[in-house]
């Protein structure tokens, strides 16, 4: 753990280095929007930039770790919507369009996925939104394995639904679909991809 600063007490571990850093960055939004300054950061807890860029290499790091933190009411209120859908098809079709719907609402995790910030071409793949994704799957009311979804079938899936969202956040249509239109959509050109999934085998080796 790094001990610079801290404008006089230091923190005890590494874990609560972060806390502290990612608590400063929600403060420095809630107060001046989402254009979030290292540099105002590092002030508020009385360190240097470096010291911030020792616990997150870059804005985009610190801006999603404090998204992360704050996305526990959203995950509780998408489990109870998603209660009762038990086919994966229609359940990947409605969490899409509900995240879509909720995503204005939603500080902080607009932060990650507005599209200054899904645009990056990185971004929709990256271990943190990966992660994200499994975090929506998981609340889902679907046995995914009972389902025949493996582990490797579940990354898949996760990744394809994320890159969805983003070319949705990146563009959301002329005019954007919304509500029943959304939903259309995406049980046309979604769902018939997870409804007709079969269990792959393997190729053989040459």
């Amino acid at each position: 753990m790094r001990t610079h600063g801290w404008s006089g007490a230091t923190p005890t571990s590494d874990d609560e280095a972060v806390e502290r850093l990612v608590a400063a960055a929600k403060e420095s939004i809630d107060r001046g929007g989402p254009d979030l300054r290292i540099a105002d950061v590092a002030r508020s807890v009385g360190v240097t930039r470096q010291t911030v860029y020792r616990y997150f290499p870059s804005t985009e790091a610190l801006l999603a770790a404090t998204a992360l933190s704050e996305i526990g009411p959203f995950l509780e209120d998408l489990q109870a919507h998603m209660s009762g859908i038990h086919d994966p098809a229609e359940a990947a079709v409605e969490g899409i369009a509900y995240v879509l719907e909720r995503l204005p609402e939603e500080r902080y995790l607009n932060l990650v996925l507005a599209p200054g910030k899904a645009s990056d071409p990185a971004a929709v793949t990256s271990d943190l939104a990966l992660s994200f994704g499994r975090m929506l799957f998981d609340k889902y009311d679907i046995d995914w394995r009972a389902a025949g979804f493996s582990g490797s079938d579940m990354d898949e899936l996760t990744e394809h639904t994320l890159r969805i969202l983003q070319s949705f956040v990146v563009d959301p249509g002329r005019p954007p679909r919304r509500g029943d239109d959304l939903r259309g959509y995406l049980r046309r050109w979604v769902a018939p991809a997870i409804s007709g999934k079969r269990p792959r085998t393997r190729a053989p080796r040459a």
